[in-house]
């Protein structure tokens, strides 16, 4: 491979480099092992195990490019952005160059997709601990990421009050007696916290009714 130019771009790191022979194509330092590309020269050949590094660096930069294009609409998880860019027929070899990078420069982080996931799931579901650690752990997110992300969730959001939420929306759709206590449990309250919230409903009922009474 002979080169034509080679030049800096405007996203932070990237050369843009064209051969004699082929489509120009995009690389950067952190792709290359063997070759610095400040020292590449217009009329310069690489052939051999270093042309090999600039066609692996020009994929694995065409993968970055196309990650942060799913980064820029919404956090990923690398399970995630791995399941989207291998959909999309890159190499695994080259997804993972280019998540380790951005993973690096902390563009990419489970952590940080875990807590947007955990808000934006707030929103339409009333959730515990348990089932929100099995949809985390589902989407590929290390348990101790998963763990972290929760409890710094409950730190801001009351976990009776979602626990509340969910009892009051499962009785307003018909759910009574064992039937109330499983979709509890399966929506990942402890049975103590249901049993908490159950008796409060019950007081609430039992203070209705007195007024009622008294009317």
């Amino acid at each position: 491979m002979v080169i034509k130019s080679i030049a800096e771009t405007s996203y932070q790191g990237m050369f843009k480099i064209a051969a004699e022979s082929g489509a120009a194509f995009f690389v950067r330092q952190e792709y290359l092992a063997s070759v610095e590309l400040e020292s590449v020269l217009p009329g310069e050949e690489f052939s051999g195990e270093q042309e090999e590094q600039f066609l692996d660096a020009g994929l694995a930069s065409a993968v970055e490019l196309k990650a942060v294009e799913y980064l820029a609409r919404a956090e990923q998880s690398r399970f995630g952005l791995t399941r989207k860019l291998t959909e999309k027929k890159y190499a695994r070899q080259h997804i993972d160059m280019a998540l380790d990078f951005l993973e690096q420069k902390n563009y990419l982080s489970d952590e940080r997709f875990s807590r947007a996931w955990l808000n934006s799931r707030r929103i339409n579901h009333f959730e515990g601990r348990t089932k929100l650690l099995a949809e985390l752990m589902g989407r590929g997110i290390n348990k101790d990421v998963a763990c972290g992300a929760i409890d710094d969730f409950f730190t801001e959001n009351d976990e009776t009050e979602i626990c509340h939420c969910a009892y009051k929306r499962f009785v307003e759709k018909g759910k009574t007696d064992q039937k109330l206590i499983v979709a509890m449990l399966n929506a990942g309250f402890t049975y103590k916290m249901i049993k908490e919230v159950s008796q409060m409903f019950e007081e609430v009922d039992e203070m209705s009714e007195e007024v009622s009474q008294n009317v």
